[in-house]
């Protein structure tokens, strides 16, 4: 069944005591507890990641707010426990139990809030405010933005465990009819509570439509790089709950995808690598869900308590970034000075050519830049680079190229740079073909096979890179396992079958034996050839040979199925005496005509399609199977009109021949009638005494014989 909603039906269940928090100092705070199988047990929690996002779904269950810790105790022994994994309760996800027994001396413990709540918004920092007072038997009721101010929000957002409030406005979250909140609230700012606050005036028992207190705070700002060289390269640190400790990298479970949101977070442009340091001895980290930074959610919400002696390092871009694109590889260029509180500004279309392209792609871990071109990916209203960049193509980073010419201004609609550069390469190494062998990729610099153990790679995700490779679809997944551990790339499959490109899925580097060996389809299919004339009008389909009368117009189509997009094609042309290799056309519509106005001797010979493609760095070309074309003069056409088998012409001499015969010899048996009319059966011609035998003419091969005489 699935987790979630196994869960849920537990938690909205007709018994009352089905799931709690005990042993904390109050009902909304303590050790979650399950009954289960008509069992109570605890909850283990080292094993199941719990995030603070799946523990939000139970503190609202619970009707205790919004969660705002999770923590973890340990016992001085084993003993059973439920096992309930974070992502189960995150997401609608199928794993078929929930609920697993286990035993272990972790259990897990929620803080939930009994007196505030943010309804409706984008995370738990966000939404429609409502308050529950400690009365026996409360309900909740929003508040109205008269008796709501900056202070007051200040309180309820370090209550939440979030940041400075960011927007206080009416209803962005939406207006429901619920009870009002009957006392203004006179926070000073500093409390810890928003029912520590004073609250004076009269009773309130309405508030107007829209009026109802809606409430963004700010993520806390607890993320940092330390001990690198620069501020935007380091160990990952988060801040939560209280507790600075560095990220730590469970199963190489950390994508480039999920570091680009810390990078962005920073204002450290894009991630360019990761990797993972190992301590001497485990310690206590924080573990992000990276499918879950990917869903949206703050670092916050999917952090989990830990211990491990793995600890993640990132590298970030302090100078450039990509914006809007649909990767890491591809959006609007922004470029931030090094100088001290600096923005970040639009690059003019006027400043940039090839050359920096090339730099920008480098730095950026990608490959060469495959399209160039003004606002593909969004116009914004932005500062613009006020320098041309002169970059040689060699350089390391796009500030470390000359700059000259006069400061600009301003840029026309239209004209700010956007820029796509291709993934960096793939290839399947050691098989008996190009599309077989161990998955390698290059990444950071460095080719690495990527692992196979514990990746759970789907042929729909081997599809992926197969396609990469224009080897057609993924046909088998297998393991190699090599002699020795080597340096390899760890790729989640269910990160690339999310469309995402293999670079971006791809996690801190590790050892390994097990390699990931994949068997793709094939090459592309082989294009087509084939030739039709303006006199015959053959059709399209592939052929052997083809004759062409001199100075006719013949055209030679070349084809592929549509598989991918791009490509040209080019004719080749050989003969005894000469060779050719025709100019190269686009493969528009996947296919391309060479038209021959007029055809001559020296057109007379074999011809073949050849198909380009350049994909990322690599070029790869598939060629069609020969086509001979022979070029003839055409035939005189009294020749065709009116010439004679041989062998006809004489069987009709001696046909006519003895008819005369017979007539002068009436009466005997060689002059039967039948054998006459066989004779003119044979010839084609109705037998004697037929209707229309006189007149008719001889139709010999199709053509009319003119001038027969009646017999």
């Amino acid at each position: 069944m699935d987790q979630l909603l196994l869960l849920l039906l537990l938690l909205s269940s007709s018994e009352s005591d089905v799931v709690t928090l005990v042993g904390g100092e109050s009902h909304c705070a303590g050790a979650l507890e399950l009954k289960h199988q008509g069992d109570w047990r605890p909850v283990e929690e080292y094993y199941s990641f719990w995030t603070l996002k799946a523990a939000d779904v139970v503190c609202r269950q619970l009707d205790c707010g919004s969660a705002v810790s999770v923590g973890r105790r340990e016992e001085s022994s084993e003993r059973s426990v439920w096992r309930i994994r974070s992502d189960c309760v995150q997401s609608r996800s199928a794993l078929r139990e929930c609920a697993a027994s286990d035993s272990s001396p972790f259990t897990l413990n929620l803080t939930c809030l009994d007196s505030v709540r943010l309804l409706g918004g984008t995370g738990l920092c966000s939404g429609r405010l409502e308050v529950k007072s400690n009365q026996s038997n409360p309900s909740w009721s929003s508040v109205c933005e008269a008796d709501f101010d900056q202070q007051d929000a200040e309180v309820v957002c370090r209550q939440l465990g979030c940041g400075a409030p960011s927007l206080l406005q009416g209803a962005p979250y939406g207006e429901v009819e619920a009870p009002t909140w009957t006392k203004e609230f006179q926070c000073g700012g500093h409390e810890s509570a928003l029912l520590d606050c004073r609250s004076s005036g009269s009773d309130r028992n309405t508030c107007s439509p829209g009026r109802a207190v809606s409430l963004t705070c700010s993520e806390p700002v607890g993320v940092r790089l330390v001990g690198g060289e620069r501020r935007c390269a380091g160990a990952l640190e988060l801040k939560h709950q209280g507790h600075w400790r560095p990220v730590g990298d469970y199963d190489n479970r950390f994508t480039l995808n999920t570091a680009d949101v810390v990078c962005r977070q920073l204002d450290c442009g894009s991630a360019v690598s990761e990797r993972w340091r190992k301590e001497s001895s485990e310690r206590s980290v924080w573990w992000i869900r990276s499918d879950c930074v990917q869903s949206g959610s703050a670092l916050r919400e999917c952090a989990a308590s830990y211990s491990s002696p793995i600890t993640l390092e990132l590298t970030c871009l302090d100078s450039v970034r990509l914006l809007g694109g649909t990767g890491l590889c591809s959006g609007r260029l922004e470029v931030k000075s090094n100088q001290s509180n600096s923005s970040w500004s639009s690059v003019c279309e006027a400043d940039f050519d090839q050359q920096d392209a090339e730099v920008v792609c480098r730095q950026l871990g990608c490959g060469a830049p495959s399209l160039l071109q003004g606002a593909l990916y969004g116009e914004v209203e932005a500062p613009t680079w006020t320098k041309e960049f002169q970059c040689g193509g060699h350089e390391s980073a796009l500030l470390d190229c000359r700059s000259s010419g006069s400061d600009r201004n301003t840029c026309s609609p239209g004209r700010v740079v956007s820029l796509t550069c291709s993934e960096p390469g793939v290839r399947l190494v050691g098989g008996e073909r190009r599309c077989a062998g161990a998955l390698e990729l290059k990444h950071q610099g460095h080719w690495r096979p990527v692992v196979g153990f514990y990746s759970l790679w789907t042929l729909k995700a081997a599809d992926v890179a197969c396609r990469q490779l224009y080897c057609g679809s993924a046909v088998f997944i297998g393991e190699r396992k090599g002699s020795s551990g080597r340096s390899v790339w760890r790729i989640r499959s269910d990160c690339v079958q999310s469309g995402s490109a293999l670079r971006e899925c791809c996690a801190a580097s590790g050892f390994s034996s097990y390699f990931l060996n994949l068997t793709c389809s094939d090459l592309l299919l082989q294009p087509n050839i084939s030739v039709s004339s303006s006199v015959d009008g053959v059709p399209g389909a592939q052929q052997q040979g083809f004759q062409v009368f001199r100075r006719s117009t013949f055209t030679i189509s070349c084809s592929i199925q549509p598989q991918y997009p791009g490509g040209s094609f080019q004719l080749i042309f050989t003969s005894s005496n000469s060779a050719n290799n025709y100019d190269s056309k686009p493969a528009d519509n996947h296919s391309a005509h060479f038209l021959f106005p007029s055809a001559e001797s020296a057109h007379q010979g074999n011809y073949s399609c050849q198909y380009h493609l350049s994909v990322f760095s690599q070029d790869f070309s598939f060629e069609s199977s020969l086509l001979s074309v022979t070029v003839t003069d055409p035939a005189p056409f009294f020749i065709q009109a009116v010439v004679l088998p041989l062998t006809l012409l004489t069987l009709l001499l001696v046909t006519v021949g003895l008819y005369f015969y017979c007539k002068a010899t009436r009466g005997q048996k060689a002059c039967r009638q039948e054998d006459i009319e066989l004779d003119y059966y044979n010839l084609g011609l109705p037998a004697a005494g037929e209707e229309g035998a006189e007149g008719a003419e001889l139709q010999l091969h199709g053509a009319p014989l003119t001038h027969v005489y009646q017999i």
